[in-house]
C-alpha cells in the first residue's frame, strides 16, 4: 500500500476522495462520473483502488462504493472527518 502526505497533491487528492465516499453509500456510476479521470497524471480512483483503499462492491440494484478498513486508517492517520468503517 501506498504511504500518503497531505502535502503531495496527488495524496491529498485521494483522502478528498476517501472523505467523499466515507459521507454516505456511493453508486459506482456516481463515483466514476465525480472521480474518474483519464489524465495519466492524477488517477486519483485507480490509485485508490490498487493501494486497497476502496472497493466496489455487489449490492440491490448494481455496485456500491466503500471504504476499506486500510481506506478508514488513512482518513485516521490524517485526522480527517469521522466515519463508520
Amino acid at each position: 500500500m501506498q504511504t500518503m502526505t497531505t502535502t503531495d497533491p496527488v495524496d491529498s487528492l485521494t483522502l478528498q476522495l476517501l472523505e467523499w465516499v466515507a459521507k454516505r453509500t456511493r453508486t459506482y456510476e456516481e463515483a466514476m462520473e465525480a472521480w474518474r479521470t483519464h489524465c495519466p497524471r492524477f488517477p486519483i480512483w485507480e490509485d485508490a483502488v490498487e493501494a486497497g483503499l476502496i472497493e466496489a462492491i455487489g449490492a440491490a440494484g448494481g455496485l456500491e462504493v466503500r471504504l476499506t478498513d486500510a481506506g478508514g486508517a488513512a482518513l485516521r492517520a490524517a485526522g480527517l472527518g469521522k466515519h463508520q468503517d
